[in-house]
């Protein structure tokens, strides 16, 4: 035990106590036992490959080396200093570069990263396309890739300066952030370009997700306050379904961004401007489908079901009836339906949860349920619904519609409520 007042010997911290230990322990071990272990052991801390005689001359280099700097500097000498200080002397470490691993990591990050939105950039959008599609040919699974810009965002770098303009690019990553999932990835790859990568999504869950996308979009960038309205536009490509290669995939997702930015600004435009001239005429009426608010036969904006055609249109563009004390008119939404059939889709209706339903389709709008038995629903209904890749939602709903299916189903179409 040392004496009262004796200096006392500073201690080494782990790394180096280590090296001590492996010190020791070498000198105890047969020359060929110690050159295989060396010769392991550089490769693995400095990815050196060299032969066994010169690792036994680098090491005992290194333990004169330490002992000649710890007697000219009068403290002990850690045996990394003394490895680097002799790699380089002997010219195998040209320029040495020491890094935290966090500063490593960090270097990383910044080389895939887009500075400004944080979202990962174009060259890991490449990259990580190839991966997942290799994945996804790999195990026979579906992979959804979505192709995103923003619609009159040069109008606000026009109108407000970049500033502005950068606000409602972060306001995209805080949407991603918000709308995906944990396996999906979100890339800016241009100016006002993203891409969204979203592995084992077959089509319709690729479009779902991308309406979700764009609804959340328009709830986030709202808080900006801007005299434009800038939306978010979406193109949506699937394989094996659209092509196995990833330059066919992007493509066709550009050709879809393009006919979705067509029909949807144009037509919304047009109905914008549009001034009609009252009264009108009613639309013909749907067999079999009755407002429940009337007891009219009509044309609604009710759900579509398998059994009752629609008309041909754009796969992007619905209409919808807008109803008036004196007509009925149709305008054309931003958004088709989302077809629930096939899939596990329900929703628990009233606060007790005793009664369940069918979700036959989804939109903007309203929900299409379908009952076994006859069902007398309110004027305002609670509802939770439990789709695919959304969380159970909570939402009021209004039946406007009801009809007897052929099969002996009862099916009530309804609008949201707020």
């Amino acid at each position: 035990m040392p004496s009262p007042g004796a200096p006392v010997a500073p201690r080494l911290p782990m790394e180096d106590a280590y090296l001590e230990l492996l010190a020791d322990t070498l000198d105890s071990m047969e020359i060929p036992a110690r050159s295989q272990f060396l010769q392991r052991y550089f490769r693995a801390t400095t990815q050196l490959d060299l032969r066994e005689s010169q690792c036994l001359q680098l090491w005992d280099e290194m333990l004169a080396r330490r002992h000649e700097l710890a007697r000219l500097l009068g403290r002990p000498i850690s045996l990394k200093t003394v490895l680097m200080d002799v790699l380089s002397t002997a010219g195998l470490v040209r320029v040495p570069v020491l890094l935290e691993y966090d500063e490593f990591k960090k270097l990383q990050m910044n080389a895939v990263t887009d500075p400004l939105t944080g979202l990962y950039n174009r060259r890991l959008f490449a990259e990580s396309f190839e991966k997942e599609l290799n994945r996804a040919r790999r195990y026979g699974l579906p992979l959804g890739i979505v192709i995103l810009d923003l619609h009159r965002f040069k109008e606000v770098n026009d109108k407000y300066g970049h500033p502005r303009g950068d606000e409602v690019l972060k306001a995209a990553a805080a949407t991603f952030q918000k709308a995906l999932r944990t396996s999906d990835s979100a890339f800016r790859i241009g100016g006002d370009e993203f891409a969204l990568l979203l592995p084992q999504t077959d089509p319709d869950q690729a479009l779902a997700l991308s309406r979700r996308v764009e609804a959340v979009f328009a709830e986030v960038v709202r808080t900006l306050q801007l005299a434009i309205s800038v939306t978010m536009d979406h193109g949506v490509a699937n394989y094996p379904q659209d092509g196995d290669q990833s330059d066919r995939l992007i493509h066709v997702a550009d050709e879809r961004l393009y006919r979705w930015k067509h029909v949807n600004h144009t037509q919304s435009e047009a109905v914008a401007s549009a001034r009609p001239t009252f009264p009108f005429e009613p639309p013909p009426a749907s067999p079999g489908l009755v407002s429940i608010d009337t007891g009219r036969a009509q044309e609604t904006s009710a759900p579509s079901s398998p059994d009752s055609p629609a008309p041909a249109r754009h796969p992007f563009a619905e209409s919808s009836s807008v109803a008036t004390d004196s007509a009925i008119f149709t305008v054309q939404r931003k958004a088709e339906r989302v077809s629930m059939i096939g899939t596990n889709a329900y929703a628990i209706i009233g606060d007790q949860g005793s009664r369940r339903a069918r979700v036959l389709d989804l939109g903007f709008g309203g929900v299409a349920l379908e009952f076994e038995q006859p069902e007398d629903l309110p004027e305002s209904i609670l509802a939770i619904l439990h789709v695919p890749i959304l969380p159970p939602v909570r939402v009021y709903l209004k039946p406007v519609w009801t009809r007897r299916t052929s099969e002996g189903s009862f099916r009530f179409g309804c609008h949201f409520v707020s």
